[in-house]
């Protein structure tokens, strides 16, 4: 059984991407977060296309903004949407899908950005991770927790924790809410089999940062005990990062009991040209500059 998690950063500008995707790849189960579509304009542009690839769907929009879907060709039962008791901001986001696939609970999620350390987006951010853990600890092991969590579960998952100081996705309450996640019994399985290596599922478009492997691990698949002792492999699709009108983040897969393109990782490919170190700044902290050089 082979789960994926993607955040398309747009279904329909990446809808050239998606299919072709689906047919490579062959995942049984496909979380999507910020499809920024409607229930009304999912069904529209990938219902039949879905269908004829024996896909059942659950997708929760709200137009332009965030977005998530779940897709399986092996059961969608139970389905729900949000989380229970999670706040909105100020009203509830599209944020949250889960079902039943194969006997696994699987949710398909897109964290709150949480925008700037201290502001109301981050305690947002924060409340909502909580409700998550609420719900997910009520669930058992037989689960799959996906997507786009929008944190850096430590400092070997960024490529340069200097750079992100002062910046969101890796501060302490942050990882600590991640960490209250994995310690209800999930793993986090793409870290579990590359212990040592370097592996990004996002890279901004700007600064050349996808070329220069200057990246952040953000797309976490965590499984529960039961679930992660039946892995056989766990990897970066980085070929669907590369091409024409990308999104900048790639697949995370994470296949169970066997593994169709064997133990291959931890980025597929890896990439060719990385950056030979040096100071760099992040793209949003010049971009910051450029408009406010006092930076106050």
């Amino acid at each position: 059984m082979r789960i994926a998690t993607w955040n398309v950063n747009s279904a329909k500008q990446r809808v050239e991407r998606i299919l072709p995707w689906l047919d490579e790849r062959a995942p049984d189960v496909v979380c999507l977060q910020e499809t920024k579509l409607s229930d009304a304009a999912f069904d529209e542009i990938f219902a039949a296309e879905l269908h004829s690839r024996d896909y059942e769907y659950a997708h929760v929009g709200q137009g332009q903004w965030n977005g998530v879907a779940l897709l399986s060709r092996v059961g969608l039962h139970d389905v729900t949407s949000g989380i229970p008791d999670a706040p909105g901001f100020p009203d509830i986001e599209a944020r949250a899908v889960a079902a039943t696939c194969n006997g696994i609970r699987v949710h398909s999620l897109y964290v709150p950005n949480g925008r700037e350390p201290d502001s109301d987006h981050y305690r947002y951010k924060l409340a909502w991770l909580a409700a998550l853990r609420d719900q997910v600890a009520q669930e058992g092991l037989d689960v799959a927790v996906c997507g786009d969590m929008n944190i850096a579960p430590t400092d070997d998952d960024v490529f340069d924790p200097n750079a992100f100081a002062g910046h969101t996705h890796v501060t302490a309450p942050e990882r600590g809410a991640l960490r209250e996640l994995t310690d209800l019994g999930l793993r986090d399985v793409v870290r579990d089999r590359w212990p040592d290596d370097q592996v990004y599922s996002y890279w901004d478009y700007r600064a050349g940062m996808f070329h220069k492997n200057l990246g952040m691990r953000i797309d976490l698949i965590l499984l529960g005990d039961t679930v992660a002792d039946r892995v056989a492999a766990a990897w970066v699709d980085r070929k669907a990062r590369k091409g024409t009108r990308p999104s900048d983040h790639a697949p995370v897969i994470v296949d169970l009991d066997t593994a169709p393109d064997g133990n291959v990782g931890p980025m597929v490919p890896p990439p060719s040209n990385p950056s030979r170190g040096g100071k760099v700044r992040l793209p949003q902290a010049d971009a910051a500059q450029a408009t406010n050089p006092k930076g106050s």
